[in-house]
């Protein structure tokens, strides 16, 4: 036997185990459910955070963009590197909550 077959053995014994509650299989939670009264508050600071980090991504453009008309003006073109990093934040901070939905 090979350690494939173990652990699909293995994976096997467990599923068919009982749970907790006595059903058989391994629980699963789901998403969760937020305790009461605290979904909205929790909601309110990622929207929070959501913002502050929009925020961030305009001025890193912005501060990105007059590093670069400084250089350009010096004859130095070395910013570009910095300018993709700041867009890839903006992409990623985007789609945060897809990026989660995807992992969960």
């Amino acid at each position: 036997m090979t350690l494939i077959d173990y652990v699909d053995q293995l994976h096997h014994v467990l599923a068919a185990a009982p749970g907790p509650s006595g059903a058989p299989g391994v629980p699963n939670p789901g998403g969760g459910v937020a305790p009461p009264g605290v979904a909205s508050k929790v909601l309110t600071i990622l929207q929070w955070i959501a913002y502050l980090a929009t925020a961030a991504c305009v001025g890193g453009v912005l501060y990105t963009a007059a590093k670069m008309a400084l250089a350009h003006r010096r004859g130095d073109d070395t910013n570009i590197s910095q300018l993709g990093w700041v867009f890839a934040a903006c992409m990623l901070i985007g789609s945060a909550s897809a990026v989660v939905s995807a992992l969960i």
